[in-house]
């Protein structure tokens, strides 16, 4: 199917393609022959976008977070595509911060269910009717994340296991108009994210105050570390990419797809591991205290004793 812009294989618009993972996909679709309506915040990233492929790709200024723009980018689409709808929506527009649970401000927990939730199922709703009418599907990029929680993440992994509920949810919702809704769970990928987030922990612990500095600044740049140190030895976004192009021409495509460095053995210990061996395990990747309960208090008093954990 052809749209009135071009793109032998239809029109899809891809959230979040300033880089990484978005930019990677964008590029992938539009050189397979899709028209790609490339989803960025500014007009630069959507020149630098377009110059990496010579196939059918328009920037498309949006921000998920506001509903003027989604309407907007929405109209914009409505009138290159007209009857012929899209054959395809990815929702890739992400943000990840690292905080303490006890320490996380109410904004930044907000902003991040705004973004990586609330953001992601207006841009669902707003471009359902242009889906239907091609009967195209969704690709939600989600995150192995989806399947387990670590240290000092909960802000973003919690946003990543509400947006794989919805995903499902819509899998099941959208059966009778026959829209496939496709969940991809990258694990480490390495990108421009992995610079951002380093700055973004550096920013974190220089809010905490002298209370959350003590009690978890040096295990926080312990875990961050070594975070970064496999986000930086991860895949390549482009592998990505051809998930989310199998997706989208698959006949029947798998209703989740894991990919990425070190994906499947995270999976696998989520969901086979007991609690308290997966425990052990990730207090192990991440440099965690081993002994339980035996940090000191701020104040320098011994811990409370308490009966030995089962």
């Amino acid at each position: 199917m052809s749209t009135t812009t071009g793109g032998s294989l239809g029109a899809v618009v891809i959230t979040g393609t300033s880089s990484g993972i978005g930019r990677a996909t964008a590029v992938a679709l539009a050189d397979a022959g899709y028209y790609v309506f490339a989803g960025v915040r500014k007009e630069a990233d959507g020149k630098a976008v377009r110059a990496q492929t010579e196939g059918d790709l328009t920037p498309l200024l949006i921000d998920v977070t506001d509903p003027a723009s989604v309407a907007e980018a929405v109209t914009e689409v409505t009138e290159h595509v007209r009857e012929q709808g899209l054959v395809g929506l990815v929702n890739n527009a992400g943000v990840g911060v690292a905080w303490p649970m006890e320490h996380v401000p109410a904004h930044e927990l907000r902003r991040q269910y705004d973004v990586n939730v609330f953001g992601q199922v207006d841009v669902v709703q707003a471009f359902l009717p242009l889906l239907r009418a091609a009967t195209g599907r969704i690709v939600n990029i989600g995150s192995v994340a989806d399947r387990l929680s670590l240290p000092f993440c909960g802000p973003l992994f919690s946003s990543k296991w509400a947006f794989a509920s919805i995903t499902e949810t819509l899998r099941l919702e959208l059966r009778p108009w026959g829209i496939h809704v496709v969940l991809v769970e990258p694990a480490s990928i390495h990108s421009a994210a992995v610079g951002k987030f380093e700055e973004d922990s550096r920013r974190v612990l220089a809010q905490l105050n002298d209370v959350g500095r003590e009690n978890y600044g040096a295990t926080y740049r312990a875990v961050t570390r070594r975070a970064l140190a496999r986000e930086r030895a991860g895949s390549d976004p482009r592998v990505v990419a051809d998930v989310v192009l199998e997706a989208l021409t698959s006949r029947r495509p798998r209703t989740r797809y894991l990919v990425g460095k070190d994906a499947r053995p995270l999976a696998l210990m989520a969901r086979y591991a007991p609690d308290r061996v997966f425990d052990r395990l990730r207090v192990q990747m991440f440099g965690l205290p081993r002994r339980f309960g035996g940090v000191r208090t701020t104040s320098g008093a011994p811990p409370i004793r308490r009966r030995p954990e089962r």
